[in-house]
C-alpha cells in the first residue's frame, strides 16, 4: 500500500509547480555560492518539467537525489538550505509530501539569508501561500499532519524538527484552517 504521503500523480503534478515555485526563490542564494554547480537549477526545471507532464515520474524517482548532494556545495548553511529546497522539489515526483520540504527549506534559506529580520522566515511564507492555487491546497490537504505518519517526509526525519517542522506546521495550519 503506498503511504498517504505519496499522492496521486495528478496531485503530485499540481503541487510540483508549486515546490519549483518555491524552491526558485531561494535558489539565487545557492547558486552565488556556487556559481559551476547546477544541480540545483536543474532539478527546479525538471520539476517544472514533470508538473507539465514532460517527464515521468519513474525517470525523475531515479533522479531525485541529485540536487540533495549539490549541497555540499554550498558555503553556508543558507545556500544548502536553498540547494536542499530543490532537492526536496525534485523528490515530488515520488512523494508529494516533498512539497512541503521544498516550502519549508526555501523559508530556511530566507531566515539564513536575513537574521537581522526575525520576519524573515514567515514574509517566505506568507509569499508561498500566496501563490498556492486552490488545487495546490486541496492536493496538499490530503496529506498527513507532520509526524502521523512514519512512512515518508513528514515522519520523524529531518523535516519533522526544529523550524522546518514549524514551517510545515504553519503551512498545514493555513491549509486546515482555510479548508
Amino acid at each position: 500500500m503506498l503511504s498517504p504521503q505519496s499522492l496521486a500523480e495528478a496531485d503530485r503534478r499540481i503541487v510540483a509547480a508549486w515546490a519549483a515555485d518555491c524552491a526558485e526563490r531561494a535558489l539565487a542564494v545557492f547558486e552565488a555560492e556556487a556559481p559551476e554547480d547546477d544541480r540545483a537549477r536543474d532539478a527546479i526545471a525538471r520539476t517544472r518539467a514533470f508538473a507539465r507532464g514532460e517527464l515521468s515520474a519513474a525517470g525523475e524517482i531515479k533522479r531525485r537525489f541529485v540536487a540533495g548532494r549539490a549541497a555540499h556545495s554550498a558555503a553556508s548553511p543558507a545556500g544548502a538550505a536553498a540547494a536542499r529546497s530543490a532537492a526536496q522539489a525534485a523528490g515530488v515526483a515520488h512523494m508529494g509530501a516533498h512539497a512541503l520540504g521544498a516550502a519549508a527549506y526555501a523559508a530556511r534559506a530566507a531566515a539564513l539569508t536575513a537574521p537581522g529580520n526575525p520576519t524573515a522566515a514567515a514574509d517566505e511564507l506568507r509569499w508561498q501561500l500566496d501563490r498556492m492555487t486552490a488545487s495546490v491546497a486541496v492536493a496538499l490537504r490530503r496529506l498527513p499532519p507532520l509526524g502521523d505518519d512514519s512512512a515518508g517526509p513528514l515522519g520523524p526525519g529531518l523535516l519533522a524538527r526544529g523550524d522546518l517542522a514549524a514551517h510545515i506546521e504553519a503551512i498545514q495550519g493555513h491549509l486546515a484552517a482555510t479548508a
